[in-house]
């Protein structure tokens, strides 16, 4: 057996480059990279400095031609605004990477460095590094310009709830806030039995009526007026309003709904309470428990108006109470609420304790309800009532008191309160010296409805401890910490510097 031997590898030689003679492995051009660099430059035609132009009022860069985009410095996105300025000079060569140069916040300069690659003498393949400087320029936005020109809106919705409270009012502020549907408008107003919406564009307009239509029980209107045509490329310039109305039904109102329409909705009695608006008006019928909800569309096809406001409430003491297991309903009616329970009740104003003068009712609070509570209900007894569907009734069927909630010490429950919601920036107009209270009412609502609270985002209150003691527990609903969110505060994100940097 005879053993061939491997030929020997071969190894590759030097050769000397035809420039400056130094020894280097052979490549298409055979010549060394310094003489490469400086017979070809790959870099040619690129500019080294580009104007950027950035609007200080908005915070944003124009994206060429006429589009406006929020970019964060050393971001994803301001890499690719830049570079999208110098793509029609890259057609020729191979972008392999590119990255921000560390520059002084305010020194209105941006630095990038490119690495690119670029096919040369007889096919050798030359990669270069450079540095390109962005200058940015100040130009302001055509949104801009129409706000400092006062003519800054294109459309404007005008939203509005003939009420006295504002509960629909505020429960909607969350809403919004929580889908960050105000981060579009350009000023928010409020105003009497309302708030406006102004916007830039008409589409952002519609997107706010849309939603206002999906949230709240409402109705619309459309207008538009001509403010100026240009007859040479026929071109005409509208400014949109949208007219936003919502039912003029709250919280803990009463109603007395048509004949008609509680027949309807399950042969339910007419006097109801409204024990919730979101989307639809939910109503409770407090002497059978039967609950219903009432839409946009049916409301406004059998329209009913609240016989009482928050203001005309009367605090009742209880009496005596009992509660109601078995009833039966007739035919015909509609669904019973699991959340309450049904009981007989006698009342007496703490007004009148001086008296024997007590009132029976019959109320859906018998789970809430015990000797001694305080309430706050509707005296239709004493007052005089102006309501078509309510006159028309037999007397014997309207029930001398109403009862809507079981009153708690308010002192105690702002004290114990460490949470907190946002709240909109707006400018206010007319403003009621009532309002404060109408916002405690809201609060007070979002503790005792935990469905109502669902769709609202709750911060907790780190400025507020509340001090836990048997004294202070007087059975008032409360919302737990789970519940809560934690605000994002620029202290907690960059620390005390770094807060004051981002607001110089």
């Amino acid at each position: 057996m005879e053993y061939m031997q491997a030929p020997a590898p071969s190894s590759q030689g030097n050769i000397l480059c035809c420039t400056c003679g130094v020894p280097i492995p052979p490549n298409p051009a055979n010549m060394c990279v310094a003489c490469l660099r400086t017979q070809v430059d790959i870099s040619e035609g690129i500019p080294k400095q580009v104007t950027v132009h950035f609007c200080k009022q908005c915070e944003r860069y124009l994206q060429p031609p006429a589009t406006w985009v929020q970019c964060a410095l050393e971001s994803r996105e301001l890499l690719a605004l830049c570079l999208k300025k110098l793509k029609s000079s890259m057609t020729k060569v191979r972008l392999i990477d590119a990255g921000f140069l560390w520059t002084e916040p305010h020194s209105k300069r941006i630095k990038m460095k490119l690495t690119i690659q670029k096919e040369v003498m007889n096919g050798a393949i030359l990669q270069q590094v450079f540095v390109v400087e962005f200058v940015v320029q100040y130009q302001m936005c055509d949104d801009c310009h129409r706000v400092e020109a006062k003519d800054f809106w294109k459309a404007v919705v005008q939203v509005r709830q003939k009420t006295v409270h504002k509960k629909t009012f505020y429960y909607l502020e969350q809403l919004i806030l929580k889908h960050k549907l105000h981060q579009n408008a350009l000023n928010i107003k409020e105003i009497h039995e309302g708030i406006d919406f102004y916007y830039g564009s008409k589409q952002h307009a519609q997107k706010m009526v849309d939603f206002l239509q999906c949230t709240v029980p409402c109705r619309s209107k459309t207008s538009q007026r001509l403010i100026s045509h240009d007859i040479h490329s026929n071109t005409y310039n509208y400014k949109s309003t949208f007219s936003v109305e919502i039912v003029p039904v709250c919280k803990d109102n009463v109603v007395c709904l048509s004949p008609r329409l509680a027949q309807s909705l399950g042969n339910m009695g007419q006097v109801c309470v409204c024990v919730r608006v979101t989307s639809t008006i939910h109503l409770i019928d407090p002497r059978t428990l039967q609950i219903a909800e009432v839409d946009g569309n049916t409301y406004w096809r059998n329209p009913f108006s609240s016989l009482c406001n928050p203001r005309q409430l009367e605090e009742f003491i209880v009496m005596d109470i009992d509660i109601i297991r078995d009833q039966k309903l007739g035919a015909g009616a509609g669904m019973r609420s699991n959340k309450h329970t049904l009981a007989d009740v006698w009342v007496q104003k703490t007004s009148e304790m001086d008296t024997s003068q007590q009132y029976h009712c019959r109320t859906f609070l018998g789970h809430l309800l015990n000797i001694g509570d305080l309430v706050m209900g509707f005296d239709f007894a004493n007052s005089n009532i102006n309501d078509e569907f309510l006159n028309q009734m037999n007397p014997h069927h309207v029930p001398d008191v109403v009862l809507i909630k079981k009153s708690y010490d308010r002192s105690r429950r702002v004290k114990c309160r460490n949470w907190k919601l946002q709240e909109m920036a707006r400018d206010r107009e007319g403003m009621d010296t009532d309002d404060e209270r109408q916002y405690q009412d809201f609060l007070e609502d979002l503790e005792e409805d935990e469905a109502l609270r669902k769709n609202v985002n709750i911060y907790r209150d780190a400025s507020k401890i509340p001090v836990e003691s048997d004294t202070d527990d007087d059975g008032a609903p409360r919302i737990s910490l789970m519940e809560m969110l934690e605000e994002l505060s620029l202290n907690d994100a960059t620390g005390g510097e770094g807060a004051d940097m981002m607001t110089d």
